[in-house]
């Protein structure tokens, strides 16, 4: 696990991180070092982040113990940014899912009988407490603002978790909690002020073209350059037509991009490829026309793999 970290630590001097934030980030990790069934827990991110100013901010943030929203549109990192934060800082990360239900026993922990005895069932935010980990707060604004007040004492500066019949927990110093939010999707909601104070947040910008050709590239190392260049810029030219209010932003999807280029890498011809990963998000039949004029105007019409891939 420490190679993979030393790994992401030379990744960030090739972006151009600063080289003195990129010395505090290996003193924390060599402050507190994860060990033992923790270490299993420390991310190996399969993508990564490209993007010097935003980790530099970011990584600052967790380096003077604030807490970070990753607040922004679909398709700019935000996931990606949070689990490689946990993998270059060398900390074991808790996900946790926020949805209309999730409640204080889901975040903190509940009772449960074992050995004959009443004993506290650790959730993920207790766990972070008391280890030092990194708590991944997923969609935070999907879950209900009362679910979340309990967490206002641990996000502030006191630091600590009080649970009723339990001992009050003092956070480790190592703890730091990463929130992303995704506002106008289905089901979300304005964030709660107090909560929204507790954390410095960060409005993650749009992948550019040179970040999803360096991601193309580093998932796909056998895709040409200039196919690379094609699809990444695509990608741009979809999010142009979101931007400008042409396209939802259902066909504005980055996972299905990189599956679209999967699929043309097992043997699939590339316009049927793009069509079920970037075309197919769409069900409304003029959006999905529009999408296919988009791409039609960047790759030929038949489009074989031996092309795409040397």
């Amino acid at each position: 696990m420490e190679e993979e970290t030393l790994d992401m630590l030379e990744f960030l001097r090739q972006e151009g991180v600063s080289e003195r934030i990129v010395r505090e980030i290996e003193h924390f990790r060599s402050q507190w070092p994860a060990q033992g069934s923790l270490a299993d827990r420390v991310p190996v991110p399969r993508y990564l982040y490209y993007g010097k100013d935003v980790w530099e901010e970011a990584a600052t943030a967790l380096l003077c113990g604030e807490n970070l929203l990753l607040a922004g549109p679909k398709a700019t990192g935000k996931n990606v940014l949070a689990e490689n934060l946990a993998a270059a800082f060398g900390r074991p990360s808790w996900d946790v899912s926020f949805y209309i239900n999730t409640d204080a026993a889901t975040l903190l922990g509940t009772d449960t009988f074992a050995n004959g005895a009443v004993s506290l069932r650790k959730g993920p935010i207790y766990r972070c407490a008391e280890e030092g980990g990194f708590g991944i707060l997923d969609e935070i604004n999907m879950a209900k603002n009362e679910s979340l007040a309990v967490l206002h004492a641990t996000l502030d500066f006191r630091r600590s978790i009080d649970m009723p019949g339990y001992e009050r927990i003092r956070l480790h110093d190592a703890t730091r909690f990463i929130a992303t939010m995704n506002y106008g999707y289905a089901g979300t909601r304005e964030l709660n002020e107090a909560l929204c104070s507790r954390f410095v947040v960060l409005d993650m910008p749009a992948i550019t073209e040179e970040g999803l050709m360096k991601l193309l590239r580093r998932e796909f190392p056998r895709l040409k350059q200039a196919y690379a260049s094609q699809l990444a810029g695509l990608f741009q030219d979809i999010q142009k037509k979101c931007d400008g209010g042409e396209l939802s932003t259902k066909p504005l999807d980055l996972r299905g991009l990189v599956a679209s280029v999967r699929l043309m890498r097992t043997g699939l011809e590339g316009n049927r490829a793009l069509e079920l990963g970037l075309v197919n998000k769409s069900f409304d039949d003029f959006e999905k026309q529009l999408v296919t004029d988009v791409i039609r105007t960047r790759l030929p019409d038949t489009l074989n793999p031996e092309d795409v891939f040397d």
